[in-house]
């Protein structure tokens, strides 16, 4: 059967419900999974680690289009996946003793390679996942492998297994976490491991947000009092002042703009990582163990109270801006009715001074008609003197007075059409 052609994508959107799947584990284990911070100029960086890591045990170097990556390389098992912001790196060995905390499954990595590893570290746990489970209390579980600290726990996967952590990072720099297989299969076994330490990394960048959340506080207080000052000015400012108090509320909106633009991502992706961990957290299929709070009922109490600082925050900052934008646009309607009342003014200045020419522009045209008229009637009497001269008998001075009101009544006529043609070729 011949189809049409695959979309471009068809293949790599198929294949993105397989992304980082689950590792089948083996019960017993032990399993170091380290999750670092980093940026994405340094993916090339985390590849050229993981190629060298596999050099030094003699396997392939892995292709660097992928976001997951899993090899055997002997003593230990190495499962790669990179994330947005953060990679993570799981290093799993199938041996396992008494005290599995102890003798980590880190420790069979080389050290200097592991040092050179590009980021920051955000979350870091051992995992023990061990067979059955005995009747001993979870004050000596605790005691044996936790240093005494209080528990968080539950059964998971419907009663399949038992989860046991203490959510603190210990001297080694890694958190612990144990879990008790009381019937899992294998890949059952990797699934439940996988949401385990996904609850955590998802947990601490979620939490990225609290600091810039705790540091905005602050700047929005400011940034309030000041827009409070400009409004309570606003009210009796006079003309002189409203440029000044629209400086202010420019440079106060550039701010809050530009705080808003480092900050929206983050807020953005805290709340993207919280609902993962509560998705993952409904996934284990809690149930609980006498005496120990469950993951679910331990986390939410701690990260809720955060995320609701950080939506808090964050809907503060856009009321804030959208008050700033109100009172720069009423301050700007203010200052444009000024400028429209300063503009009427000039107008009627300028009108004024049109009439004042107009009156200045029609008395020179009655002089000037008066001065053309004396220059005319001048030229008549020297034609009536010429005419004498020769023998006509005319009265020069009647001939002058004649002419006078002739020459005058003509230059008026004269200005009056030229007047009319000007006016008729105005654009």
């Amino acid at each position: 059967m011949m189809l049409p052609p695959d979309h471009p994508r068809r293949i790599v959107l198929n294949d993105e419900v397989h992304a980082r799947p689950p590792e089948p584990l083996a019960t017993p284990c032990r399993l170091s999974y380290v999750a670092l911070l980093s940026s994405p100029d340094q993916r090339d960086d985390e590849w050229r680690a993981v190629g060298a890591l596999c050099d030094r045990f003699g396997i392939a170097t892995p292709p660097t289009t992928v976001n997951h990556y899993s090899v055997d390389l002997g003593p230990f098992r190495l499962i790669f996946e990179r994330h947005t912001e953060f990679a993570r790196y799981t290093f799993v060995s199938p041996s396992i003793d008494d005290t599995p905390f102890a003798a980590p499954a880190i420790n069979v990595v080389p050290p200097d390679w592991l040092a050179a590893l590009p980021g920051e570290v955000i979350a870091a746990t051992h995992v023990a996942l061990l067979r059955g489970g005995d009747d001993s209390s979870y004050e000596e579980t605790a005691a044996r492998y936790f240093g005494g600290n209080q528990l968080v726990g539950s059964t998971i996967a419907g009663g399949a297994a038992v989860a046991l952590t203490d959510l603190r990072v210990h001297a080694d720099g890694f958190g612990r976490l144990l879990v008790e297989d009381r019937g899992l299969t294998s890949r059952q076994a990797g699934r439940m491991v996988q949401r385990l330490l996904e609850i955590d990394t998802y947990r601490m960048m979620a939490l990225l947000a609290l600091p810039v959340a705790q540091e905005m506080a602050p700047f929005l207080a400011r940034c309030e009092h000041e827009l409070t000052d400009v409004a309570e000015a606003l009210v009796g400012a006079g003309k002189a002042d409203e440029p000044l108090l629209l400086d202010k509320l420019t440079a106060l909106e550039g701010a809050i703009a530009s705080r808003s633009s480092e900050s929206y991502f983050r807020f953005g992706a805290a709340a993207a990582y919280y609902e993962l961990v509560q998705r993952r957290i409904a996934e284990l299929r809690e149930d609980r163990l006498k005496g120990l709070q469950m993951f679910q009922d331990f986390i939410e109490r701690r990260l809720a109270p955060a995320m609701n600082t950080c939506r808090s925050i964050g809907a503060r900052q856009d009321l804030l801006s959208s008050r700033v934008a109100r009172a720069t646009q009423l301050l700007s309607t203010r200052v444009d009715v000024t400028r429209e009342m300063q503009n009427q003014a000039v107008l009627r200045s300028m009108n004024h001074r049109a009439a004042l020419q107009l009156r200045l522009q029609s008395t020179v045209e009655g002089l000037s008609i008066a001065a053309v008229t004396y220059y005319v009637v001048g030229l008549v009497g020297y034609a009536a003197k010429a005419l004498n001269s020769v023998g006509v008998a005319i009265s020069v001075e009647v001939a002058m007075g004649i002419s006078i009101p002739v020459v005058a009544v003509l230059m008026a006529l004269g200005v009056r059409s030229i007047r009319k043609l000007v006016a008729q070729q105005r654009p």
